[in-house]
């Protein structure tokens, strides 16, 4: 089943939990994210940056969305961090059913013009938009893009970006950032400022940089009002993990033999995942 962003964050709402976002970039990583949902009747957004897209060029999320299509648990195609209107028409034009526009580094009138321009435009075929205020922090080990120094969001700019652009859900700064922190970095995510978006917040919020965060503050972060999480890092890691694993000590390079244990092991983050929004069996919420 494929629906858009605001018909599945719409449920998540009324039922009080958070649904995965994970970016796949691959058959295998796309894989593991569709078979542990449907293993755990759960929702699930798969999900793409720009970059990504043009590395698995549009022809392989032809198939992707056609598979989705076909599944019998609800997904969501949606474009991560789209930067410009171009990259949000080129995904609409290959079937998403879901895109965000990025322009939490522009001014924010130029970050309100952009993300009603695309909103517009979007919801003339059913597509929804998720727009950001604030700015995510990066890591070395991520692609997706962020800043160094992080803007959170302020709780008095959300009734006025929502209501100028019409967006359906809203990506918002409370200290994450993209990408696996080092050993050193301890990530703490200001919670209280979280309740005092969802206080003032029309819209479901979104959390990006999901990966490699406390499991706690997550799980509370998901209580109080985030119903959509982005996950990269964490099962890309598990996958290639296994995967180096399995070629180093056989030497082995046929991909059956080779990809099917990393598939496996991203697996299992992507069902602890689940259960960490609140999402495991939430699919018999949309029939």
């Amino acid at each position: 089943m494929l629906i858009n962003m605001n018909e599945m964050l719409k449920v998540a709402e009324k039922h009080q939990f958070a649904v995965g976002a994970f970016n796949a970039t691959e058959s295998s990583l796309f894989r593991a994210v569709v078979e542990e949902a449907e293993n755990s009747n759960s929702p699930a957004i798969i999900q793409v940056a720009p970059g990504e897209f043009d590395f698995a060029t549009r022809e392989f999320y032809t198939y992707v969305k056609e598979r989705l299509a076909e599944s019998r648990v609800p997904f969501v195609l949606h474009l991560d961090h789209g930067k410009s209107l171009e990259h949000c028409m080129k995904a609409i034009q290959a079937g998403f059913t879901s895109v965000m526009i990025d322009g939490s580094e522009l001014s924010y009138e130029e970050n309100i013009r952009i993300s009603k321009e695309v909103t517009e435009l979007a919801h003339m075929v059913n597509v929804s938009v998720e727009g950001e205020i604030g700015t995510i922090g990066v890591m070395d080990n991520s692609d997706e893009g962020g800043v160094r120094n992080v803007t959170y969001t302020n709780p008095e700019d959300v009734t006025e970006f929502v209501s100028q652009t019409n967006v359906d859900c809203l990506a918002i700064a409370i200290g994450t950032a993209h990408g696996i922190y080092p050993k050193e970095f301890k990530p703490k995510l200001r919670l209280q400022l979280l309740r005092e978006i969802k206080a003032v917040s029309s819209v479901p919020l979104v959390l990006h940089g999901g990966s490699n965060n406390p499991d706690e503050e997550i799980r509370e972060a998901c209580k109080i009002g985030i119903r959509k999480v982005n996950i990269s890092s964490d099962f890309k890691y598990a996958f290639f993990k296994k995967v180096n694993e399995v070629i180093e000590e056989t030497g082995g390079f046929i991909p059956a033999k080779v990809f099917t244990p990393g598939i496996l092991e991203a697996r299992k983050v992507i069902r602890q995942k689940m259960e960490l929004f609140g999402s495991l069996g939430k699919a018999e919420c949309y029939r």
